[in-house]
């Protein structure tokens, strides 16, 4: 085993290297695995440690080492989809009581109707599995797979509106700016493979209807040096922007532009001590290598016919929900660390039992593969899954009411989201809410705290994530979140 000392300063050793062709940086890397080879680190992230992980991490014995996080973007009723309340057919049309509403606010969108008519869905729901989960007919897929997910029907938020509602479960904050639940594990965690991203999102569209915007700050790093942020995999042209070398620019001279650019950026590394220069320094570095890792990744001409037609047929369409499950499932194989993917198109404030309908299309059937394709290749054990959106829907109709359609309202004070995988107990339900549909009545499960039960199956310590900005120590949940211990296996 070679020592730090004998990688870094074997004049012989850099000698040879470098009449390989390899240049500074190219030969710094090599270096740099030996020296952590040395030192006992893993450099496959296979064992306890990766490349880039703070020292002392995980906190404890990790039950998973990936995350894929199916944010539904604009907020799915789960009064159509989980949550199945049979006493309100009896209450269609009445006004929801004072008594149960509570003075909650609304938004702006229903603040001005003269009534909140109950509407009680049209969906119908069964009990599927052994463990009984009872889910809407829009959920044939998913129901398939209940016994392998539990089910959280008690989440709530504070936030009313999208940006902030979303922000929140992004970053834990509903001011933008913080850093994001993916960066915070990459800081935290590092990498598991060094010729890909530790994390990686990517937007899918509704096939109905446009859906909120979404901003690239929902991926960022916020305050954390900036090569923890997410890199957005694109469904047009390269799948990183600039990944391609411009024309007429060969493989040798885009390395040897490299090595001159890094040896550059290392002078300024010494002077200024900016950690800034010493991101940009890693990330060419990496850009370099995902030239060949992921057009490689992105290519899934080696998929079965019997994997697209699990996922089904939009599965073979790049930048639909469907494909971008398939190349999650691709990249945490490969072991990049965090998938966050968003599919937009989930607000239904008027005409929702059409527009739910397009999206239970658009992503029932990829999600349940999802799970039985990690599950089959032995992935589901060490890979967290969730499900959810960033609030819920309210019982009572916004606009009108009629016997084939209704619209409802955002709803922060309960909602419904599911997770699977590692650390997770299978086929359970936990919490509950009121025969109304309205208010949270036993196990109330907030962002902060499923925050902190995700970073739980990763083995971290929420509380002892950290990092100092501004004079103050600042971590996912702030000062809040509790581990939902019910839930874990």
């Amino acid at each position: 085993m070679i020592s730090r000392e004998q990688s870094e300063s074997s004049p012989s050793r850099r000698a040879f290297l470098s009449q390989l062709g390899l240049g500074a940086t190219a030969l710094s890397t090599i270096l740099a695995r030996e020296t952590r080879s040395a030192a006992g680190g893993d450099i496959t992230g296979e064992g306890p440690a990766a490349w880039g992980a703070l020292p002392g991490l995980p906190h404890f014995a990790a039950q998973a080492k990936n995350v894929i996080y199916l944010f539904q973007s604009g907020a799915p009723s789960q009064l159509d989809l989980f949550d199945h309340k049979p006493r309100l057919s009896e209450l269609r049309g009445d006004d929801l009581p004072d008594s149960v509403r509570q003075g909650q606010r609304l938004t702006g969108m229903t603040a001005t109707q003269d009534r909140f008519p109950v509407a009680p869905s049209m969906f119908k729901f069964a009990q599927h599995g052994k463990s009984g989960a009872r889910l809407s007919e829009l959920l044939p897929h998913t129901a398939n797979v209940a016994d392998e997910l539990c089910f959280i029907k008690s989440m709530h938020t504070q936030a009313i509106n999208h940006d902030p509602a979303v922000t929140f479960f992004q970053t834990g904050a509903q001011l933008a700016g913080r850093p994001s639940m993916g960066a915070w594990v990459s800081y935290g965690l590092g990498s598991m493979n060094q010729d890909l991203p530790t994390f990686v999102a990517m937007v899918s569209q509704s096939s109905g209807k446009a859906g909120q915007p979404l901003y690239d700050r929902l991926w960022g790093s916020g305050f954390l040096p900036t090569r923890y942020q997410g890199v957005k995999f694109r469904s047009v042209g390269d799948p990183v922007l600039y990944l391609s070398n411009p024309t007429g620019v060969s493989v040798r001279s885009r390395r040897r532009l490299l090595d001159d650019l890094a040896e550059l950026n290392q002078l300024g590394l010494q002077e200024y001590g900016d950690p800034e220069i010493a991101t940009r320094i890693a990330q060419y570095e990496l850009a370099y290598r995902t030239q060949t890792s992921v057009p490689e990744l992105t290519d899934v001409a080696s998929e079965s016919e019997k994997t697209f037609e699990l996922y089904g047929p939009e599965s073979k369409r790049p930048g639909s929900y469907a494909a971008n499950c398939l190349l999650a499932r691709r990249l945490v194989e490969r072991g990049v660390r965090f998938v966050q993917l968003f599919h937009r198109g989930w607000d239904q404030h008027t005409k929702l039992p059409d527009g739910i309908r397009h999206q239970c299309q658009d992503t029932d059937q990829a999600s349940a593969a999802l799970i039985s394709d990690l599950k089959q290749r032995g992935l589901l054990d060490q890979t967290l899954v969730v499900w959810g959106g960033e609030f819920g829907r309210t019982v009572y109709c916004q606009g009108k009411l009629t016997a084939v359609d209704y619209g409802r309202d955002h709803h922060p004070r309960f909602f419904t989201i599911w997770m699977a995988g590692g650390g997770i107990k299978p086929g359970i339900t936990y919490g509950q809410t009121d025969a109304f549909g309205y208010n949270i009545d036993q196990d109330p499960v907030h962002v902060h705290d499923l925050h902190a039960t995700m970073m739980h199956c990763l083995g971290i310590d929420h509380r002892q994530l950290t990092f100092k900005f501004q004079g103050r120590d600042f971590r996912l949940t702030d000062v809040h979140g509790r581990v939902v211990t019910d839930v874990l296996s």
